[in-house]
């Protein structure tokens, strides 16, 4: 799920794909490769590693048509057999691919019964057999027959050696441009790739085929009709083309929420409105034995983790600890063959995490992780995993990891839930029909931001600030103050809102600025308590509120509105203002907002 490169025209093109490849390496990978027709043959190359790895063993390859890919495991961990391109049984037909294709099982099968035999144990290698299956000469068609069978995402490149001067691209759900040369053409998953070789650009829209060869592109739809799209001029730098023309990773990465949580989701609800995990291999035996949770993870982690813990005790009725797997090994946790201990982590290599798995392994406990890494040490180390699908976060501060994070543990929740009796089916059906509609709810959210802008002006020049808020707005509060604080450098804290009066409350004086989530009903009016409290001392408050809920202008100096959902799913809008606040409050201050001091995106020692 990472970056795609294509070429068609006259000069060997090895090294400029490999080049083009390079510029979208900030994007993460785990393995690369390489496929290019030259003299009637099909040639690949693949390994492991880094594109320079990749580079040392291309040897003499030349060819005048290809593509090149760099893989971010998600279906099956990485090796040399599991990176792209794939080929099909004869080996003449080669596949780069970034998506999903939540069917694989199925047309896996269904080829294999019809003699396909498969090399790897990807989900893209079925594209390879389905274009095979119907390819009758035309690579356009086999293309466009082989798409109609697919069930998820998919970006792809195609090329055949039955049609030297063809490149053919698909898309739905996944980018995928076409970069307009002379006497050459291209395709690439994102803009940076093609901006030393062309400033003019297609984007391919759902459903669009694309067919280049070095004079001409034609465009399309996956029902055969022709059509066109704008040809557009970039005039970015190679610095912000990889950013998608934002400022910074991080609110590019913001902006990505909505089809991250939409990937973690597909496949995984299924059309009766349950919720299907696969890769959840837990034996009934262990679903059924476990009499406690514990979730162990670290900083933003642990703050989804607490999202979790009150999603698990409300659904699956057992007693859940969320700690801090720092802390965890160091307490002495009363673990045992009963205990089921969920680690959360965006790397799948922080050591405090893998230290508190490895103990609990020791003491009998089943063990599962919500991680974004496939064959990561903790993916490898689990019992049982659930992917979150984010792709890679370049910005140390999290924002769409913690998103699918909190997504991971809602479905683990409802899975558990039913596979342990403690849901109905009316229940279930009720929580996977909320939960479809967050990849919408979360666009809409980023709705506020230019409100935020506004916001921020007004805070960016203060050095406190207090998140409050009771249950899930009060887990929601901690991971907003993470985020204030560690990008723009305002100290900022989060209570309980309970809590004030037991201390806290001696720090609010007139001006504090005080952020509050409100958007749990069993609480509402405690909470309005508590910011009449604040108002009372003179605090400047910032509430953010969910759609048709009443309006608290009178007692609150700035009111954001979210969209609203069944009170369980409220963290996932309500979040999306929260990190929009630290992002543009950062940016005010000019603040290293990528790469904060101080901090690393992925600690692996103590």
């Amino acid at each position: 799920m990472c970056g795609i490169v294509g070429f068609v025209g006259t000069r060997n093109c090895v090294d400029s794909l490999l080049d083009q490849l390079l510029r979208l390496e900030y994007r993460g990978y785990d393995s690369a490769g390489i496929a290019v027709v030259n003299d009637g043959a099909l040639n690949v190359v693949k390994t492991v590693g880094k594109i320079r790895d990749l580079k040392a063993i291309t040897g003499d390859l030349t060819g005048t048509l290809g593509i090149c890919h760099t893989r971010w495991a998600t279906h099956g961990a990485p090796s040399t057999p599991n990176s792209h391109p794939h080929t099909s049984c004869a080996g003449d037909i080669a596949v780069v691919h970034n998506g999903i294709v939540e069917n694989y099982l199925e047309l896996r099968a269904e080829l294999q019964a019809k003699g396909h035999v498969f090399k790897s144990e990807t989900d893209t290698e079925v594209i390879a057999h389905l274009i095979e299956k119907h390819f009758r000469g035309d690579l356009l068609e086999a293309v466009r027959d082989a798409v109609k069978e697919i069930d998820g995402s998919y970006a792809i490149g195609v090329i055949s050696k039955h049609n030297p001067g063809i490149l053919v691209a698909a898309r739905k759900d996944s980018p995928l441009i076409v970069g307009v040369g002379t006497g050459e053409n291209y395709i690439a998953s994102d803009i940076p790739a093609l901006l030393g070789h062309t400033r003019e650009f297609m984007v391919l829209e759902d459903g669009d085929l694309a067919l280049l060869t070095k004079d001409k592109i034609e465009l399309s739809s996956v029902k055969g009709g022709p059509i066109t799209r704008k040809v557009l001029e970039i005039t970015w730098d190679v610095g912000a083309a990889e950013k998608g023309g934002y400022d910074h990773f991080m609110i590019k990465e913001i902006h990505e929420q909505p089809a991250a949580v939409r990937d973690t989701l597909r496949g995984r609800l299924t059309p009766e409105d349950t919720v299907s995990l696969e890769e959840m291999k837990l034996s009934p035996e262990q679903l059924r034995k476990f009499n406690r949770i514990y979730i162990v993870a670290c900083g933003t982690a642990y703050y989804a983790g607490c999202v979790g813990k009150y999603f698990f005790e409300k659904v699956l009725g057992v007693p859940v600890e969320v700690d801090l797997a720092s802390e965890f090994r160091y307490r002495g946790p009363i673990l045992d063959d009963k205990s089921l201990v969920v680690a959360i982590s965006q790397s799948g290599e922080t050591a405090d995490t893998l230290a508190a798995i490895r103990l609990a392994k020791k003491l009998k406990s089943t063990t599962a992780a919500v991680v974004n890494v496939v064959g990561s040490s903790l993916y490898r180390e689990c019992h049982s995993i659930l992917y979150t699908r984010a792709g890679p976060e370049i910005c140390v501060a999290s924002t769409k990891a913690y998103i699918t994070q909190v997504i991971g543990l809602y479905l683990m929740g409802v899975y558990l839930a039913r596979a342990r009796g403690a849901m109905s089916a009316g229940q279930e059906k009720e929580y996977v029909q909320e939960l479809r509609k967050l990849p919408e709810l979360v666009e809409e959210s980023l709705q506020t931001e230019e409100q935020i802008k506004e916001i921020s002006q007004k805070l960016s020049p203060k050095e406190h600030a207090y998140f409050l808020g009771r249950g899930l707005d009060y887990a929601v509060g901690l991971e907003g103050a993470l985020k204030l604080k560690e990008i723009s450098y305002i100290h900022a804290e989060a209570y309980a809102a309970g809590e004030m009066k037991h201390g806290p409350l001696a720090l609010i004086t007139k001006d504090t600025w005080i952020i509050v989530p409100v958007t749990q009903d069993h609480v509402r009016e405690k909470t309005i308590s508590n910011i009449k409290e604040m108002q009372a001392r003179g605090a400047t408050i910032l509430a953010v509120l969910k759609q048709g809920d009443p309006d608290l202008s009178e007692v609150v100096d700035h009111v954001v509105w979210v969209p609203r959902v069944h009170d369980l799913f409220m963290p996932v809008p309500t979040i999306v203002p929260l990190q929009l606040l630290s992002y543009w409050t950062s940016k005010i201050l000019d603040r290293e907002i990528d790469q904060p001091r101080n901090l690393a995106k992925s600690v692996t020692v103590e």
